[in-house]
């Protein structure tokens, strides 16, 4: 069994082993838990670990016996040392946990392989291989819109953090700083609706699941139409104007449905690495926001496409 750690530079493992809880006892000293502490760093034979602690070597014999016992240390080998043999011990784990209950079958919606197809080639072996826009949070396009959008963001970033060791040059730019030539050269991450990103509005009425006027979300797939201001879209597809390259589209009617869209990457993201429920082979979802704790503020999602 491992432990997992999830870090920017990469995944940490480390070997574990289950301990019973009757077992604990034998840690109970401090000389016993040295003694643990140094045979994980090297293994010893008794009067080693006597000699390098300044303790009695029959003490030492006390507390190996309970810890080999209690399955914390084993016999490595067993050497000639000085005309004798002697036990070489050393710990059986890299660590050690113990449970007060049983472990529960967890639902595997998606295997690790899917996450990182849905990714690609957003993220190539580490490193972000694509272009972020967000909308200018100043007043800009014909609706004077300001973008709210941006603020989520960061917490799409923090998403995206997981997956990177490493983040080049900059990444993101304002929908008002975009130019054709990085629709077309660059795998795309578009966050928010055509009213307040206006590259979106490039895209919209190429994409599966879309903005129709009113600024509700229409899904071509299913032909439902969600008025919801909670409502939001993920949808990735080929981007249109470079079939080489995607286009991943994170948006919502209003800010509290982008806010929804980026909790579903959070919380969810095994779902979204699933297709549409009405048609599986087109990646697009629509969900909805949900206020669990009652604060006002979206903090969970419920897909409902």
């Amino acid at each position: 069994m491992y432990i997992l750690d999830n870090r920017l530079e990469g995944n940490y493992l480390l070997d574990t082993k289950e301990i019973k809880l009757k077992n604990l006892k034998s840690l109970s000293s401090t000389l016993s838990q040295k003694i643990l502490e140094n045979l994980e760093n090297k293994p010893m034979y008794p009067k080693e670990l006597a000699k390098k602690l300044k303790e009695n070597e029959q003490k030492i014999y006390y507390h190996i016996k309970n810890l080999e016992k209690s399955g914390f240390i084993k016999i490595l080998k067993t050497q000639n040392i000085h005309g004798a043999l002697a036990n070489i011990y050393c710990s059986t784990q890299d660590s050690f946990f113990f449970k007060f209950k049983d472990l529960k079958l967890a639902q595997k919606i998606s295997t690790k392989e899917n996450q990182n197809d849905y990714l690609k080639p957003f993220i190539l072996d580490g490193k972000l291989n694509c272009l972020i826009i967000v909308g200018s949070p100043d007043p800009h396009g014909p609706d004077k819109a300001r973008s709210k959008d941006g603020y989520y963001g960061m917490d799409f970033a923090l998403f995206l953090g997981i997956h990177l060791n490493y983040i080049p040059n900059l990444n993101v730019k304002l929908d008002t700083e975009t130019r054709q030539e990085d629709l077309e050269n660059n795998n795309l991450i578009i966050l928010g609706g055509p009213i307040t990103n206006r590259v979106m509005a490039k895209f919209n009425d190429k994409l599966p699941i879309r903005f129709e006027q009113g600024n509700n979300i229409r899904s071509t797939i299913s032909s439902t139409t969600y008025h919801n201001d909670e409502n939001g879209m993920i949808v990735r597809i080929s981007n249109p104007f470079n079939k080489e390259k995607k286009i991943l589209i994170v948006a919502g009617k209003r800010h509290s449905g982008t806010r929804a869209s980026i909790i579903a990457f959070l919380k969810h993201f095994n779902e979204i690495c699933i297709g549409n429920k009405y048609n599986e082979k087109i990646y697009a979802k629509v969900v909805e926001g949900l206020d669990l704790n009652s604060d006002g503020v979206v903090d969970d999602v419920d897909f409902v496409e």
